[in-house]
């Protein structure tokens, strides 16, 4: 997260889903996507932290980390798994394999971008394409070898609907919130001129201005974006959740929360999203992952598809970005409505409202 049917675990008859959480391949995957990560965010610190300029490179690469560590486990250790090469001969196992090399092509652009940084820039425009080419190759490969094949991969569209009413109730929340930093002088309203000179010298009415940038907040920045977001959201969402839900949806969700809110502390210590508050900014991290892990999980069991969250994840930190670069800048990240304290409050007051759902009680499929 950069401010993120419940998928099948058969796949065909020799296939049989386990009862109860398998702690040792949830300590694999964890272990092996906490390393890369961390690792990864240790190359970041030496290398002038978030003020160097692989920043946005690197924090995209990790993002790609949780499903690289899911697919490279599932695809050719976890012989139970939904993707294990033996057993997944669908046309869903291109886009794995396509997953696993996308990572690839970004851990050499990113090795591309330390050793020549004037290059960086252009390095990251040039990975546009790969991603791209993603969006396409899932949509070829939905077409040609069917959605029952993907769904029984994990890797269910889920439905439009959910995608339509989750994102706009996201946008409305990240609107309200804006509303209360102003009435409450917990932010600067945003002079347009100034935040955005390259904007404003040509010459664009504020009002076709905004509506751009409205776009690119709702549509063009998502999807755009959804190969990348999808990268945390295989991961966190659809194996670790699927595995974890087995103690019950409510715990199983709160501690993927947690898990996924520690998996961000490197960043957090760096100044990232937090400025200067490295123990209070864990701790709001921490809450803040727990309260979008049970969004977001919401809407993978609502929407029977983990492509959701990749989207409402996405569309989070575009929503965030856009209020505050265009409406009302918070006066501190800690301690005004956006990701702060005040906005902890007021999502888990949505959390405790979205857990009154028949939903959370739904057992988790035990066997077949």
């Amino acid at each position: 997260m950069q401010i993120a049917s419940q998928p099948s675990i058969v796949t065909s008859d020799s296939v049989i889903t386990p009862s109860k959480v398998n702690w040792p391949h949830v300590a694999s995957f964890l272990g092996l996507t906490f390393g890369l990560t961390w690792l990864a965010d240790l190359i970041l610190y030496l290398n002038g932290g978030l003020t160097g300029p692989i920043t946005a490179l690197l924090l995209q690469f990790q993002m790609l980390l949780p499903a690289f560590s899911a697919m490279v486990l599932g695809a050719f250790f976890f012989k139970e798994s939904p993707i294990y090469y033996r057993s997944n001969r669908t046309a869903s196992r291109w886009f794995v394999y396509f997953y696993l090399l996308l990572t690839v092509v970004y851990l050499i652009g990113l090795i591309a971008s330390l050793m020549r940084t004037e290059q960086t820039m252009t390095i990251s425009s040039l990975l546009l394409i790969p991603n791209l080419i993603g969006l396409i190759l899932l949509v070829v490969l939905r077409w040609r070898g069917g959605r029952e094949a993907f769904a029984g991969a994990g890797l269910a569209g889920g439905k439009w609907h959910v995608w339509l009413v989750y994102g706009v109730g996201l946008v409305a929340f990240y609107a309200l919130q804006t509303f209360l930093n102003y009435v409450f002088k917990l932010g600067q309203v945003v002079d347009l001129k100034t935040a955005l000179p390259q904007m404003a010298s040509a010459d664009l009415p504020a009002s076709a201005l905004m509506l751009m940038m409205a776009l690119n907040t709702v549509i063009i920045g998502p999807f755009l974006g959804l190969i990348i977001t999808f990268g945390e959201e295989y991961g966190w969402r659809g194996y670790l959740q699927t595995e974890l839900t087995r103690l019950g949806r409510i715990r199983g969700v709160f501690l993927l929360g947690v898990i996924w809110g520690v998996w961000h502390w490197p960043v957090i210590w760096m100044g990232y999203n937090y400025p200067g508050q490295p123990i209070l900014g864990s701790i709001a991290m921490v809450f803040f992952c727990v309260i979008l892990a049970y969004f977001l999980a919401y809407a993978v069991f609502k929407s029977n598809g983990i492509w959701t969250a990749a989207y409402l994840h996405g569309l989070s930190n575009q929503a965030f970005s856009f209020f505050a670069m265009t409406m009302v800048m918070p006066a501190s990240m800690l301690f005004s409505f956006g990701i702060g304290i005040p906005s902890l409050v007021l999502g888990a007051i949505i959390v405790l409202l979205i857990l009154r759902d028949p939903i959370w009680k739904v057992a988790e499929p035990s066997g077949k």
